[in-house]
């Protein structure tokens, strides 16, 4: 946009705009750009030149005035939008709406209610701010149509989003191509003809019961076994809307009642105690980790912010704490569903057949997870699939027994959400550890017997954080042109790269890197945050188990020293 185009296109958002605070924020910025200030001006291109488009997540940004930001005007063309796609999909469609404890997540809900309601469709909003679990389960619980959750999940604390999800045949998993780009046609159209005040409202919109959160809790205890031993774990909402929906659920499946992290325990969306509210960033946990050690405690469990992702931690042997990786989370949790496949098979044989043949399901991780799952389900005589990144994939793969991603998701029950849930994963979690204590036995113990079985896996991440967007497809384009014949002292055998499209898996900016020792490394920009990521991959099956976890975090170890070196040239 020039500099005409882009104060006419500010002045037009700022007229139709019904939130007095990105309002006043606009006007101040064209009162100071038609002044001259040529900094007021770089805020209103960056806000006006394009708009948030649905993504890995859906939209997700900064709040603040503009297209290209979340804002009351966004959501409302949004929900006129997503409104008009399911009219035209159905003839009385429905949607549930819920929403996490961030700024304006509340005023997003309530405006895509009455919005939604206004273009008829059947709205149902959740009685209070609940974690987007519970918004998935509704979408199948309730068989509506569709689900909107306002949340921005992880991201840092003057981010909000918008995540939506689909029922009927897509089985209330998040949306995918055609439906994202079909819903962003419809948006844009919206954008391009209708005013926000002029869109009609409603507020003849149901609010669900109470019943529904009953359900959920009553059925993500249901998952696990009474304990026959009592754990003292640690738990944090990481100043998320967790704990109410996880205490309960505690209670019900036995594990009594955690100590929490005071400090992070109620929500708050100014998120005080943590610079980013990420349990993955350095830092996060540490408020979770001095309570852990006061309280004498043998496990931490963590949700993030909406509690659709688990972190662990566990006691390193020497005063301090480890933090598991999303990936030894996942192939554990991995483990844990095919013994559970296998103890259904074993039931049915039990009146003829073959164990092997009668083991059913599907394990599936996103590309960029472990292979470790891969493994297990070789032994487990199950099938396996690869997905790309993103639950909205992992959790569309047919007959899908559980699934993970490495950024702490984990679906360990497909027929309840069909997305990621960090409280089914924690009780899950909970009853691995207790059945562990019951039998006398050490979560070291437990990572020694994996690696018996299945090898021992390591992996690792190296990010780059960039300030300017512009610099990702810079750093993928020089990998590109200039790919690497060796990463340290290893020799590099193939690259995949998936511009165009890899096998099955439709184009995506991934380089996939297969090293002579077998060893992977997956290159990628984030789909949530403005990073390039590096995943690291190595196993070993040599040697005793406790040889094998070394040798494979040694060749991590080698893998990150030389990734930085390629990223740094």
């Amino acid at each position: 946009m020039g500099t005409n185009d882009v104060l006419a296109a500010a002045r037009a958002w700022h007229d139709q705009d019904p939130d007095e605070e990105t309002r006043a924020e606009l006007e101040a910025l064209i009162a100071d750009a038609e002044a001259g200030n040529d900094k007021a001006l770089e805020h209103l291109h960056s806000r006006f030149d394009s708009r948030l488009e649905f993504g890995t997540a859906g939209l997700r940004g900064e709040l603040a005035a503009g297209p290209n930001r979340m804002n009351r005007v966004l959501v409302a063309q949004a929900a006129a939008g997503f409104a008009a796609f399911l009219l035209d999909r159905e003839s009385a469609p429905s949607v549930v709406i819920g929403y996490d404890g961030r700024k304006n997540s509340q005023v997003f809900a309530t405006d895509s209610a009455e919005i939604m309601a206004g273009a008829g469709v059947r709205t149902i909003i959740l009685p209070r701010l609940l974690p987007t679990p519970v918004l998935a389960f509704a979408v199948r619980h309730l068989g509506v149509s569709a689900g909107v959750m306002v949340t921005a999940s992880h991201n840092p604390p003057n981010d909000n989003g918008y995540k939506v999800y689909l029922g009927g045949s897509d089985e209330g998993s998040q949306i995918v191509s055609p439906s994202d780009a079909q819903i962003e046609a419809q948006i844009q159209n919206v954008a391009a003809t209708r005013l926000v005040p002029e869109l009609p409202r409603s507020t003849d919109y149901e609010t669900a019961g109470e019943d529904l959160l009953d359900e959920y809790v009553r059925l993500t205890a249901a998952l696990v076994q009474r304990p026959e031993a009592t754990l003292r774990f640690v738990y944090t909402a990481m100043h998320g809307v967790g704990w109410e929906t996880t205490k309960r659920v505690f209670a019900d499946a036995g594990f009594g009642e955690p100590v929490v992290v005071p400090e992070q325990i109620e929500p708050d969306a100014a998120f005080p105690t943590v610079s980013f509210p990420n349990p993955e960033e350095p830092g996060a946990l540490d408020l979770a980790f001095r309570t852990a050690t006061a309280s004498d405690a043998e496990l931490v469990i963590a949700n993030d912010p909406d509690a659709d992702r688990l972190a662990v931690a566990v006691p390193d042997g020497d005063g301090g704490w480890r933090r598991l990786s999303g990936n030894e989370i996942g192939w554990l949790l991995g483990w844990r569903a095919a013994q559970r496949l296998r103890q259904a098979a074993e039931s049915v044989a039990a009146v003829g057949g073959d164990v092997a043949t009668c083991v059913a399901g599907t394990l599936a991780a996103s590309i960029v997870s472990s292979p470790a799952l891969s493994a297990v389900a070789a032994a487990y005589h199950l099938d396996y699939a690869e997905t790309l990144t993103g639950f909205k994939w992992v959790s569309r793969v047919p007959d899908l027994a559980y699934g993970y991603e490495e950024a702490l998701g984990y679906l360990v029950d497909p027929q309840k959400v069909r997305d990621k849930d960090g409280i089914s994963a924690a009780v899950e979690f909970l009853s691995l550890m207790a059945e562990l204590k019951a039998a006398g036995k050490s979560f070291e113990d437990h990572e020694l017997e994996f690696a018996a079985e299945f090898g021992a896996f390591a992996s690792g991440q190296v990010s780059v954080r960039v300030q300017d967007l512009s610099d990702i497809p810079k750093i993928m384009s020089r990998i590109r042109q200039s790919p690497p014949d060796r990463l340290g002292a290893v020799p590099v055998r193939a690259i995949d790269d998936f511009e165009n499209g890899f096998g099955d898996f439709p184009p995506g900016d991934i380089l996939r890197i297969h090293l002579e020792d077998g060893s992977r490394v997956i290159v990628r920009p984030s789909g949530t945050e403005p990073k390039v990521k590096v995943y690291l991959d190595a196993s070993s099956t040599e040697g005793s188990p406790a040889e094998r976890i070394a040798a494979a975090q040694a060749a991590v170890d080698a893998l990150t020293t030389a990734v930085r070196e390629l990223l740094a040239r």
